[in-house]
């Protein structure tokens, strides 16, 4: 057997993650590694808390990034908040709200169903109707930003329902989290979670996770043991806490935290209103571009995301073959569609180091001429034009 060194082509991902990575984020993964007990280590992790405290915008100390991907941190927040018979309200309106449904279930409770149609926010009166009927709900659990659909829910209304209730709130913010505002003190979240590979604009692999003080007490306070030794935010403090003396939990992923302190270091450098604003006028741009070129967003404006953005498709097109197009002849990556949507939709994320303006018309200009290659029903030759139009309004 002779394989040699693997090198991977140089891609535009502007699909629904990973994001294209800051180079410095790529540079910082190359420092030496040392140990993840090491003094000069332990003192970095405590920068990535206080910095990831500023990113999800909340003061709480149970605030860390989890040693794996973003699923974990679902994992992490279900199994830490719930044991078996208790129930749970899961909002579905896309994928990862049925992921939430089979968390709830496989900790032993009850998953309590608020479904909304795919590509709509999850309706507010439907969660007060359902608390109504379940008065001794624990948890209510949403996705913020719904990453197979591009809709964005009201996660402050949805906290404030659920504090109501004497309930505690789950949400989802993998995709939002430095891409739209995500305010966990403000709206009084209990338990987020998110990834490092979306607007963070780092490498996959990390997950972050932030526990409100009501969730502590309720982690504290549990009957049973939390059913995963590797997610049990008691064991994990004892390594990311404040002690003097950091408890050995696992071997933590040391050149990966590297990366994501200098995502978070550049985070601060722009600020996050700064972030949040960038995204809002590339989406823009976008926008103007496909709909020049006779192309529709799925969402409503009013539920939107900007970093995420649901496409609707020319009539007669083959949506995987212009995927497929894109990413062989453009080196440029966008997302199909999940679920009910497989099949129906293009999803193009503008999301981190890959929210910039030569993105943007790079993205459109190869649609543009991939489309117009395939006999696509568009206006060809418009999309560039009414971006930059955009830009310069």
């Amino acid at each position: 057997m002779s394989i040699s060194s693997f090198y991977p082509p140089q891609r535009t991902l502007m699909g629904p993650g990973p994001s294209d990575v800051n180079p410095r984020v790529l540079a910082a993964l190359a420092r030496p590694t040392i140990g993840h007990l090491d003094p000069q280590f332990v003192a970095m992790m405590d920068e990535v808390k206080q910095m990831l405290q500023y990113a999800f915008q909340t003061e709480s100390a149970l605030t860390l990034p989890i040693s794996a991907p973003g699923s974990s941190g679902m994992e992490a927040c279900f199994v830490n908040l719930l044991e078996a018979g208790d129930k749970a309200i899961v909002c579905q309106n896309g994928v990862f709200g049925g992921r939430m449904k089979e968390n709830v279930e496989r900790c032993g409770a009850t998953a309590i169903m608020v479904e909304d149609e795919w590509g709509k926010a999850v309706d507010v009166a439907k969660v007060e109707a359902a608390f109504a009927e379940h008065p001794d709900a624990k948890v209510l659990a949403f996705v913020h930003a719904e990453t197979s659909t591009g809709a964005q829910s009201d996660a402050a209304a949805l906290a404030a329902i659920a504090k109501k209730n004497n309930a505690l709130s789950i949400m989802d913010c993998v995709t939002s989290l430095a891409g739209t505002p995500v305010k966990i003190d403000e709206w009084g979240i209990d338990a987020a979670y998110s990834g490092t590979q979306k607007c963070l604009s780092c490498v996959p692999g990390i997950s972050p996770v932030t526990f409100s003080e009501a969730a502590q007490e309720t982690i504290k306070n549990r009957k049973t043991p939390v059913q995963s030794w590797f997610l049990d935010m008691n064991l994990i403090m004892g390594y990311w806490g404040k002690n003097a003396k950091r408890a050995y939990h696992h071997t933590a992923p040391v050149n990966s935290l590297y990366a994501f302190h200098e995502s978070l270091v550049l985070l601060q450098e722009e600020g996050l209103e700064a972030a949040w604003a960038r995204h809002v006028e590339h989406h823009a741009a976008l926008r103007a571009g496909l709909e020049a070129m006779g192309l529709s967003l799925v969402v409503d404006e009013a539920d939107r995301l900007p970093q995420l953005n649901a496409v609707s498709l020319p009539e007669g097109i083959d949506e995987a073959a212009v995927r497929g197009r894109l990413l062989n002849e453009y080196q440029l990556e966008i997302g199909a569609g999940l679920g009910a949507m497989a099949g129906k939709i293009w999803r193009i994320g503008l999301m981190g180091h890959a929210c910039n303006q030569k993105n943007v018309l790079f993205c459109l200009g190869s649609l543009d001429a991939v489309l117009t290659d395939m006999d696509a029903k568009i206006n060809s030759g418009a999309a560039v034009k009414a971006a930059l139009a955009s830009y310069a309004a």
